[in-house]
């Protein structure tokens, strides 16, 4: 292994892994309003990167042919995240059908903390496109590397889902006096539900 190749192989993996993950998608819209929000933001930028990395080094180390080798498993996820996306839409719609603004009071948003958690844990590992992603596509693409620069592949791709995570995450607080107004919510809220229920029907007509 030389250094050039480790180079080569570290700025494959970011761009690989970018063009996977900067898509519009359940995880994404949920970091976006959390941080429009900026509400549990560190927490919800880390659930999802630390998931990356974690999915990221089970494809390449080559888990992704053990997903591929058990189809049963993915149907499982591919019902199990169809239904919870489609009720998170309606959540969302019915967010987008109030006048009621953001609650910011501290003692409710820290009662919020637990939910926020395990709603950005669902949407991660019950989406059936984020074990295709990153385990199998990923896992595959870093298979056609040799030796330990299929790990620094799967190094650049893990940077690349840390620093995205944290851009969104963090950088849709320059959005915040747009989302001053109630009406911005409730827009936003209609986007989300259009996106969580297109995706989810979209995971039951690929049954």
């Amino acid at each position: 292994m030389s250094f050039s190749s480790a180079v080569g192989a570290s700025v494959s993996g970011l761009g690989f892994g970018l063009s996977l993950i900067v898509a519009i998608g359940a995880q994404n819209v949920f970091v976006l309003r959390q941080g429009i929000s900026g509400r549990h933001v560190l927490a919800v930028v880390t659930v999802c990167a630390v998931s990356d990395i974690v999915l990221i080094a089970a494809g390449v180390g080559g888990f992704g042919v053990i997903v591929e080798s058990a189809p049963q498993v993915v149907s499982v996820a591919r019902y199990g995240g169809a239904a919870f996306l489609i009720g998170y839409a309606a959540l969302a719609a019915r967010r987008a059908c109030t006048s009621a603004t953001l609650i910011t009071e501290s003692a409710k948003a820290t009662a919020a903390f637990g939910t926020t958690v395990v709603t950005c844990l669902a949407l991660t590992w019950l989406n059936p496109h984020v074990y295709l992603d990153t385990v199998v596509l990923l896992g595959s693409f870093a298979s056609t590397y040799a030796g330990s620069d299929r790990w620094f592949l799967g190094a650049g791709a893990m940077l690349a889902s840390a620093f995205w995570f944290t851009a969104l995450g963090f950088g849709a607080r320059l959005l915040g006096p747009l989302f001053a107004r109630p009406l911005a919510w409730r827009v936003l809220d209609s986007i989300i539900a259009v996106v969580l229920l297109v995706l989810g029907v979209g995971l039951l007509r690929t049954g």
